[in-house]
């Protein structure tokens, strides 16, 4: 599958931002969709989940100020992020999981994000 993602950009803090990532497949097709970020000199982290079955989960520090969601259509998975903090400065990418007949992981190209204080 391959994954295409947008949204990026420059906000103040306290504004909102949405990430877009387009799949090349149905996403029912995809056990999950998710939104990692890295920063530079840390790790890669999960920032939110959403299985094929519409479970979601977060991280802790953006709880309340993001929001995954998808759009079946479009085969499109959509982060709203508000409340935007300067610590949310990242590259974000998009991810796609299968878990049969093997684990397998998709990236997308990463798009930045900066929220300046």
């Amino acid at each position: 599958v391959q994954l295409q993602a947008s949204g990026g950009g420059l906000v103040q803090a306290g504004g909102s931002l949405r990430l877009s990532c387009a799949a090349s497949r149905s996403i029912f097709s995809i056990n999950t969709m998710g939104w990692y970020r890295q920063a530079p000199g840390k790790q890669r982290e999960l920032v939110a989940i959403i299985a094929r079955g519409g479970s979601t989960n977060y991280a802790d520090s953006v709880k309340g100020r993001f929001t995954i969601s998808r759009d079946s259509a479009e085969n499109t998975v959509y982060l709203q992020m508000n409340s935007l903090k300067p610590e949310d400065t990242a590259v974000y990418y998009c991810n796609a999981a299968f878990f049969a007949p093997s684990f397998d992981m998709y990236w997308g190209q990463g798009t930045q994000v900066t929220v300046s204080s």
